[in-house]
């Protein structure tokens, strides 16, 4: 069974208490060291010097200020000094760990001065010895609350880094979720969306193309639904062995991808340069994730276009070249169409496909240029390091 820690305040008041029974039990050895035996008076100024010190958490000033002046009081009356010192010495340690450093040298003033004024009424015989005493107490005890109210300070700072660093993470995470979605979804939904069109267009005249279109559709919705189940598994970290099952997209895939947007209805030829090797499998998912993006918008917004994508395996990197012709080949997309690209990274539009591909590149270290040819149609151009 797991024992709650205790409270401050209960703390407090046992440090309290057990201040107070010291003090009482030093107090009874009063007559051996020349001093008055204590009376009620005395232990009741006793009690006032030490057991306020239970609420120095709160009042850790005004218990100074009560704890220091009731030892006042019992010195004045004549009795042992030493009695009545842990009370105010445990309330300057507090309240330079809790208040400022001016406020601390204060308190400590005071208590020196009282270490002072006690032995000029005991008529101690080496007033520098209690001097010296008083300074060394009275400095460990601020030096010592000063350290503590700045460790406590820096805790406190480095839980709220710790929360702003939580937040960040949180929200980073939303982004690359929301890219994710917006990738499987976007060009899943816009390979279906153009295949049911052509399905409804030609379903009386031509029954051959409608049942191959519904073919397309049925296995790009049946891949889309297992990029999706992907996802939730390994958000939910449920079932790793699920989640492994359905491994994330690599350019290996890229084939199946081009034959997708092929169906649709746009011409792509896929071109590797190089010797294809294994890469990260960060920097593979941004590249199969950046060529799907830019056919998709090839897909949705140059549906006639012809494509190409070009993937250069270099020794240091990996190149990445998607470029299409326009609206038809010799054409360029049109103004209205490049703006429709365009407007999600410039705030205009609703999508925010091409703000997803500067933030997938810069998260891996990549560059990338997107934007209108100058002979016409749309370029997209990535280098990842490898």
């Amino acid at each position: 069974m797991r024992i709650p820690a205790p409270r401050p305040f209960v703390v407090d008041t046992s440090i309290a208490c057990g201040t107070v029974w010291a003090a009482v039990l030093l107090g009874r050895e009063s007559v051996s060291q020349g001093w008055p035996e204590l009376d009620a008076r005395a232990f009741l100024l006793v009690v006032l010097a030490h057991l306020p010190t239970a609420v120095r958490g709160r009042w850790p000033v005004a218990v100074f200020v009560a704890a220091q002046t009731a030892a006042v009081v019992y010195v004045t009356l004549g009795y042992w000094p030493v009695v009545c010192t842990f009370g105010p010495m445990l309330a300057l340690y507090t309240v330079a760990s809790v208040r400022t450093t001016r406020v601390a040298l204060a308190c400590a003033a005071t208590l020196i001065a009282f270490w002072l004024y006690a032995g000029v009424v005991s008529d101690s015989p080496s007033m520098a010895s209690v001097l010296a005493q008083a300074l060394m107490y009275a400095a460990v005890l601020v030096r010592f609350g000063i350290l503590a109210r700045r460790s406590a300070e820096l805790t406190l700072r480095l839980r709220e880094e710790q929360a702003e660093r939580a937040l960040r993470a949180v929200a980073e995470e939303r982004g690359r979720i929301a890219r994710e979605l917006h990738d499987v979804v976007a060009h899943h939904m816009s390979v279906i969306s153009v295949q049911a069109g052509l399905a409804r267009f030609v379903f009386d005249a031509d029954p051959v193309t409608a049942r191959g279109a519904l073919g397309t559709i049925e296995d790009t919705s049946g891949e889309a639904l297992e990029e999706l189940r992907r996802m939730l598994y390994v958000l939910r970290e449920e079932d790793p062995e699920a989640a492994a099952a359905a491994p994330m997209p690599t350019l290996a895939r890229l084939d199946d991808l081009v034959a997708r947007v092929r169906a649709g209805g746009v011409a792509v030829e896929l071109t590797v340069e190089g010797a294809p090797r294994p890469l990260p499998p960060g920097v593979e998912l941004c590249a199969y994730r950046i060529v799907q993006e830019a056919l998709t918008n090839v897909l949705k917004h140059a549906r006639h276009a012809h494509a190409r994508v070009t993937l250069h395996y270099g020794q240091r990197d990996l190149s990445v070249h998607v470029t299409d012709d326009g609206e038809a080949a010799g054409q360029d997309v049109g103004r209205g169409a490049i703006q429709a690209r365009l407007g999600a990274d410039l705030g205009h539009g609703p999508g925010h496909g091409l703000i997803g591909m500067r933030e997938r590149a810069r998260l891996y270290g990549g560059t990338i240029s997107v934007g209108p040819r100058s002979g016409g149609g749309f370029a997209v151009e990535l280098t990842l390091p490898a």
